[in-house]
């Protein structure tokens, strides 16, 4: 299997949020540490998923929640360490009203197409991030994206427990992931 490693948003995940459900069901998924959560710095950010990735014995997947799934992008910039794919869920706008200001330094979010397959999971009711600024997004990035039905901002707030179904997405991308390409296969 895969080595996983958790992504939270800022704020990190708490105990109702379905990566802390899933880490409680999963010890061997281990959950990125940057200096602060509440105040993010970009850089520091991207030190410790650099961190996190060069410590991982084989190539992982990074599970990103919220603002993290920008990381993700800033990170993949300026790395050229090796992943298995990214698990992208409740993408964020930063020109959206309720984007947190003192995230202001992931705002400037690349383009680029990911050298690695990624699946975007979004809401129809996220007020963090609109259906069409998550379009934009996959089709920059080359990912596939997944629309899951009115699921807020997918996270404890959202009532989803342990996300079964986000773990059963989780699992069927993992299963079609091809080594050496930037999609995964289709079923």
């Amino acid at each position: 299997m895969t080595e996983i490693i958790h992504l939270p948003g800022i704020g990190n995940s708490g105990k109702l949020h379905w990566h802390s459900l899933w880490e409680d069901a999963d010890p061997s998924i281990r959950r990125f540490a940057p200096t602060s959560w509440d105040e993010p710095d970009l850089l520091d950010w991207i030190d410790a998923l650099e961190q996190a990735v060069r410590a991982a014995p084989t190539p992982p997947i990074l599970v990103a929640h919220s603002l993290a799934c920008l990381l993700v992008a800033h990170w993949r910039d300026v790395s050229d360490l090796s992943i298995k794919g990214a698990f992208l869920v409740a993408v964020p706008d930063p020109a959206a009203p309720a984007f947190p200001p003192q995230a202001a330094g992931f705002a400037n979010v690349p383009e680029c197409k990911f050298r690695f397959p990624s699946l975007i999971v979004a809401s129809t009711i996220d007020p963090y991030g609109s259906l069409s600024y998550v379009e934009a997004r996959a089709e920059q990035w080359g990912s596939e994206s997944k629309i899951i039905g009115a699921a807020g901002h997918i996270n404890g707030q959202s009532e989803l427990g342990d996300w079964p179904d986000g773990l059963a997405l989780l699992r069927d991308f993992e299963s079609r992931i091809v080594p050496g390409t930037t999609a995964p296969s289709r079923a």
